[in-house]
């Protein structure tokens, strides 16, 4: 049984907390997306399927609101307020992210809406918080990035060059990850006590506390990240983790060895490969293979052996690298306990054998087009909770009867 199922949520469809519902769609609650008339203005966001744009064909919206119904309601008018209160009625959550005053000026905001259900869970997904004196500030997924302090950290050792924005909606997408895991948190709470809450989720909030050590290098130690290529921004630069393989791909080497076993099989694979000979600082892998325990990272630095191990490691992963293609090397560091990647472009990492065998890639059934296409899948895999994706995204207005009933007069 889906984790969700028996659940329902009203989400008032906007770009910004369109993951959430998603999230919580697939697993398994019956989300019903409230669009307005003409429908909202992500179906039409680029790009579309065999890049025509038109009606239905919007990649970006098919994504976002999978296993959703959909409905249109007018909540300018006195009517359709109505209508959606007796939804409410019935559901267990709303999810929204509406600008400003707007739900409180129109009669919907939570303190109205739990005098219709009671124990209502109500989430607003807003850039600042609900009380913030920038409420009202113009956003966008860029600057709720920048602002909030990721972009700061993110881009390469050559500090000429600018910060580097994460692609894919980073912005809005870790914003709905809090509103979900808050949501979620709510219903655990309500099954105990009955109590349903307001909820106010700030997406600047959200991202700043994504920074790891940014912010509070600078709050606590008025110190300032340097941003790194591929690896953790930090006040003092650290060693480079990419590296280029023979075939001129790149990889991120993670962590080196730090426990015997791991010196131990690193050594191996310099002789399976035939590089031990070249290798002088062989020598010290064969010391931390006869370590007692995990190489005490603290004493690098000031114990000149447990550098010179450490960094045996790490000067044996990029021989290596430099003599295997990338893929090799990646599938040669996993099968040997060390956790590293190929720089995939987005399109390489679907395809990958191993994202396939965790079924990443599942089918959704476009009835209205006679086809099948592939999506993404899960974003977790988890045996006693289980997720699917019940059916694409709605057509505008498509569950209008099954859900309102009788046509507006």
């Amino acid at each position: 049984m889906s984790a969700l199922k028996g659940y329902r949520i009203l989400e008032l469809a906007n770009e910004r907390i369109a993951f959430a519902g998603k999230l919580l769609a697939d697993m398994g609650a019956d989300v019903i997306l409230i669009e307005p008339p003409g429908g909202d203005p992500s179906r039409d966001y680029p790009p579309f399927v065999d890049d025509r744009p038109g009606v239905d064909r919007s990649l970006w919206w098919w994504h976002y609101h999978t296993s959703k119904r959909g409905v249109v309601l007018d909540l300018d008018k006195e009517e359709d307020r109505e209508r959606f209160k007796a939804l409410v009625a019935s559901a267990d959550m709303v999810l929204e992210s509406e600008p400003g005053s707007r739900l409180a000026d129109l009669g919907l905001d939570y303190e109205d809406l739990c005098k219709v259900r009671e124990d209502l869970i109500h989430v607003s997904l807003t850039p600042f918080g609900r009380g913030s004196a920038n409420a009202n500030v113009p956003v966008t997924d860029l600057t709720i990035m920048a602002g909030a302090g990721p972009v700061w950290n993110c881009g390469y050792d050559d500090h000429s060059l600018p910060p580097i924005r994460g692609g894919g909606n980073q912005g809005y997408h870790t914003g709905c990850h809090f509103a979900v895991m808050s949501a979620l948190t709510a219903l655990f709470y309500r099954a105990g006590s009955g109590e349903g809450q307001f909820i106010d989720v700030s997406m600047h909030g959200a991202s700043n506390v994504t920074t790891e050590a940014g912010s509070y290098a600078w709050l606590v130690a008025n110190q300032t990240v340097r941003r790194q290529t591929g690896r953790h921004a930090s006040v003092e630069p650290t060693g480079q983790t990419q590296m280029r393989c023979k075939d001129g791909r790149w990889v991120n080497t993670g962590v080196p060895p730090r426990y015997p076993v791991e010196f131990a099989r690193m050594l191996d694979w310099l002789n399976e490969l035939g590089l031990a000979e070249e290798f002088p600082e062989a020598v010290f892998l064969e010391m931390g293979a006869a370590l007692d325990g995990q190489i005490n990272l603290s004493k690098i630095g000031v114990d000149e052996e447990i550098a010179a191990i450490f960094g045996a490691g790490r000067a044996a992963l990029v021989l290596i690298a430099e003599n295997v293609s990338a893929y090799d090397f990646f599938i040669g560091c996993q099968s040997r306990g060390l956790a590293v990647g190929v720089i995939y472009s987005p399109e390489e990492a679907f395809e990958d054998e191993h994202f396939k065998a965790r079924g990443f890639q599942v089918g959704v059934r476009h009835e209205d087009m006679g086809k099948t296409f592939r999506y993404p899948g899960a974003p977790y895999k988890l045996p006693a909770s289980p997720w699917a994706i019940s059916r694409r995204a709605p057509k505008l207005g498509e569950h209008d009867a099954e859900i309102l009933g009788a046509p507006r007069g």
